[in-house]
């Protein structure tokens, strides 16, 4: 195998997590090659309300975050579907990026930081024989054989390598965790510049804040089947179903999309994962999906990759074995994101139901400080 082949670091997937990790490893002097199957900059199905713990880490890894005009937010509002709404302030708070703007801007710190960012790439295969061998697909390029002594899966939600190796989530079944679309749409409304909004409609929510260049990122979860019983049409599935919250039917009444909008993607799940599969190092949604209630995804997948990236660098300068590093990153992670996702879990069950959503709101209007510790629970700490 020639020498360009061959790196200290492979990261199949150059998301947050990925490009952050790519980006540490690097300026701790490792080789680093990313493989993003897209192209940047491009938009993703995604919130994009970013919780103020990350902002200290996006900063050290070169975002120049005060230039980029964002707005910063501090106050929540949450609606239930019968249009009753509590509203409240942000213990921690956060500020409103999107994706479009978030990845390039990652991108170019990692390829600043001396990683090799290989756009257009689609990993076929991961082996692992002492060194992990992996397969990549490269447009315009052919198929590529590269290997590396460590190796991270940022690779989203789902993927090929997923279904490859028949991993654990994918054998089980539980219908309030499984089978979920997301919509994602950039509309001009005039949603509050300071307020992150989650809005509940039968069967789902609606998430929206505003983002750079004044427009409101808008995200919503719903059953797959709720899509399919209208025909497969968006537009009715928002007009009978979504817009039924009358906040929501305000929201959609009064804005106009932009484009490439709306995005869609299927087969969302909230399944418990492992962070450590067959020696590859998961990172973001690979390694568990925080339900979008919480809102803290991205925060979640950047801290993710600075874990990885310290154990694999301990590992490739010798102070710690292969297995030790396993170890070490499971560990790290379950004790930073575990209770999180579980807490998002839980979530997950109780809202979308019309009823116990109606009277969660209720009860938040009645005895607001029952919420500010549901709230604080579902952010971390700076890191």
């Amino acid at each position: 195998m020639s020498s360009d082949s061959r790196y200290d670091v492979i990261i199949i997937g150059g998301g947050l997590g990925g490009l952050a990790a790519a980006t540490c490893l690097a300026r701790a002097g490792h080789s680093v090659v990313v493989f993003e199957k897209g192209n940047y900059p491009a938009h993703k199905v995604c919130g994009e309300y970013v919780s103020l713990e990350s902002w200290c880490f996006l900063r050290d890894l070169g975002m120049r975050l005060e230039e980029m005009d964002l707005p910063q937010i501090d106050r929540f509002r949450l609606t239930a579907p019968d249009g009753r709404a509590f509203d409240t302030r942000l213990p921690l708070g956060g500020f409103g990026i999107s994706r479009f703007a978030l990845d390039a801007g990652l991108a170019a710190c990692a390829r600043g930081a001396g990683a090799t960012v290989v756009e257009g790439a689609r990993v076929e295969d991961v082996s692992f024989d002492g060194r992990f061998r992996v397969s990549v697909e490269i447009r315009g390029a052919g198929r590529r054989e590269f290997e590396a002594a460590a190796c991270c899966g940022a690779w989203g939600k789902r993927s090929n390598v997923d279904l490859r190796w028949n991993r654990a989530f994918l054998q089980r079944q539980d219908r309030r965790l499984d089978n979920f679309i997301g919509v994602k749409y950039h509309l001009s409304t005039p949603w509050p510049q300071h307020t992150i909004g989650l809005h509940n409609f039968q069967g789902g929510y609606c998430g929206i804040s505003r983002v750079e260049a004044g427009r409101s990122s808008v995200c919503y979860l719903a059953r797959a089947e709720a899509l399919r019983a209208c025909g497969g049409k968006l537009a009715r599935l928002e007009r009978e179903v979504l817009c039924r919250n009358p906040h929501l039917a305000r929201i959609f009444d009064d804005a106009e999309a932009a484009e490439p909008f709306p995005l869609t993607i299927s087969q969302i799940t909230f399944q418990t994962k492992a962070p450590v599969e067959q020696g590859v190092l998961l990172l973001g949604d690979a390694a568990g999906m925080i339900s979008p209630l919480c809102g803290n995804g991205m925060s979640i997948a950047l801290h993710c990759g600075k874990l990885a990236a310290a154990e694999i660098s301990a590992f490739l300068q010798g102070k710690q074995g292969r297995a030790a590093m396993e170890a070490a990153y499971a560990g790290a992670w379950r004790h930073q994101f575990a209770a999180r996702l579980a807490r998002g879990r839980l979530l997950q069950r109780f809202f979308g139901g019309q009823r116990a959503t109606n009277a969660f709101v209720r009860l938040f209007c009645a005895f607001p400080a029952l919420a500010r510790p549901v709230i604080r629970s579902t952010h971390g700490e700076i890191f």
